[in-house]
């Protein structure tokens, strides 16, 4: 059960991800056929657009993040040995250098993971994590959070958010070129009525559905972690205990930011969404997947 949660996940990733890549071709091609009849260069200049635009968004570094969510940095074992170790040996058992540990003042349980590989990576966990879970809860979501790294999986948000930020520049610059060659009476009468129809429809829906795909990887990928974190303890039952008592605390984290709140292990700003708009998988789904195996 663990290891066909961890391919069909790994699986399903990888379709979404490329469903993602084609959506935001198929904008540029819209935005280009729709202005000038022709899709070739919206073919051309989408992709190199997108390289620039995530190698700008990739620049951030992880002390930008760390910032955001007012976490310090301990920075030896003296400081916190049981956290220590237990980042350790969680790095250790997943066969990745051990990233950089950060503690954020605040009661509400929760955690997160970021940095773009495994050399540069950092884990955060929140005061109240270590002060209301169990050692063997703790260690549940450590390995939950190296898992992440493990798995490259701030990469891929990072690279799928600078994507829904693209299609939504390309989508606003699209619907003002489209306006304003209106405007002026510009149009190519070779163009295909039902083809402008449906680009049409695409370029107003493109920011809408780029944001549920990019929410639908983050879902994703919370359920690879957990299937991932269980495989390096052998204790799923202790990250679904920790779950259990993170998803039942009302209380937000007041330090974490909103723009990084999918990296968080449970939903901190407790928005209560499900479905296609929440950033995390239901806590009784995880839950009941994790007691399966």
């Amino acid at each position: 059960m663990l290891y066909e949660q961890i391919r069909k996940n790994k699986i399903k990733t990888v379709f979404i991800v490329a469903g993602f890549v084609l959506l935001v071709l198929a904008v540029g091609v819209v935005i280009s056929y729709l202005n000038y009849g022709d899709p070739l260069p919206g073919l051309i200049f989408t992709p190199v657009f997108s390289l620039f635009y995530i190698g700008i968004v990739i620049m951030s570094s992880t002390n930008i993040v760390m910032k955001m969510n007012h976490a310090q940095e301990i920075t030896s074992v003296d400081q916190h040995r049981f956290l220590w170790h237990t980042v350790e040996n969680m790095a250790m058992v997943a066969r990745v250098p051990m990233p950089r540990i950060f503690i954020i003042n605040d009661a509400s349980p929760n955690a997160f993971a970021t940095g773009l590989k495994p050399e540069k990576a950092a884990v955060a966990v929140t005061t109240g994590l270590l002060d209301q879970l169990t050692r063997e809860e703790v260690e549940g979501v450590i390995a939950h959070e190296v898992a992440h790294i493990k798995n490259y999986d701030v990469r891929l948000a990072t690279v799928t958010l600078a994507l829904v930020s693209v299609i939504a520049i390309m989508s606003d610059i699209g619907s003002r070129m489209l306006f304003f060659r209106s405007v002026g009476g510009r149009r190519d009468n070779n163009q295909n009525p039902i083809f402008m129809i449906v680009g049409l429809v695409l370029l107003i829906l493109a920011p809408l559905i780029a944001t549920l795909v990019n929410l639908a990887i983050s879902r994703n990928r919370e359920f690879l972690a957990d299937a991932s974190g269980a495989e390096l303890t052998r204790n799923p039952d202790a990250l679904a205990s920790a779950l259990e008592k993170i998803a039942n605390i009302q209380t937000p984290v007041k330090e974490a930011s909103r723009s990084s709140a999918s990296l968080y292990f449970s939903d901190p700003l407790k928005k209560k969404l499900s479905g296609l708009f929440s950033t995390h998988p239901n806590p009784a789904e995880r839950i009941a997947r994790l007691r399966s195996m």
